[in-house]
């Protein structure tokens, strides 16, 4: 029984070790290397890295998060260049998420249907382009970062038709880039940004919320 017991002892301790590398891999690996065993570790750092060296385009990376965030396109009736209400409310979106970046400029892209000349429709898509800069302006947003306004008119449909289809009369507002010389800028580095927004997300508990520990009753 002795000897059983003894055998049992060991072969159980030969397993421990045997299994000690997947019991506790920390130990016996690098570190850092359970903690990245998805691939997200360090993946602010390297993001970071990457947009100090150009390996990644700051804009492309805001561009994105504005695709992400708010709607990006309004549509319009047929042959018309009005905003109805519910093109105003997108843009009111648009607008809430460009005052936060005051470094950041704009494009706003025109586009119409297939119905029509294309010399017609280019000036129609430019007219819709206008109409939702002119909106953005009324909005505070100064025009200077509204860089500029540009027709597609019916050469880049989202539906390819012949006939009348809304989704194709539309405006796309997309960033294109940095206002030059901005003092919120590092060198032009979207870190400045982030920072910014860091900085003002850390809002302080008013004082009257605390009770002072020598008030009487």
């Amino acid at each position: 029984m002795k000897q059983f017991l003894l055998t049992s002892a060991a072969a159980l301790t030969l397993t421990a070790c045997a299994n000690t590398n997947a019991t506790f891999p920390s130990f016996f690996q690098e570190s850092g290397a359970v903690v990245d065993a998805h691939g997200t570790f360090g993946a602010a750092t390297t993001h970071n890295v990457g947009v100090q060296n150009g390996t990644i385009k700051y804009t492309v990376d805001l561009a994105n998060r504005f695709a992400d965030e708010v709607p990006s396109m309004v549509t319009f009736a047929f042959n018309s260049s009005q905003l109805d209400a519910n093109a105003r409310a997108i843009l009111r979106q648009q607008a809430d998420w460009i005052r936060q970046f005051p470094e950041v400029r704009f494009r706003v892209y025109g586009h119409t249907d297939l119905v029509g000349s294309q010399t017609y429709n280019k000036r129609l898509g430019l007219r819709r382009a206008q109409a939702v800069v002119s909106y953005l302006s009324t909005l505070g947003i100064s025009r200077s970062r509204l860089e500029a306004v540009v027709s597609f008119g019916e050469t880049q449909p989202l539906v390819v038709t012949q006939g009348r289809e809304r989704r194709n009369r539309r405006t796309v507002t997309e960033v294109s880039g940095f206002v030059q010389g901005h003092p919120s800028l590092l060198d032009g580095k979207y870190a400045a940004v982030i920072y910014r927004e860091y900085i003002a997300s850390a809002v302080p508990i008013p004082t009257g919320a605390v009770p002072s520990v020598n008030s009487s009753e």
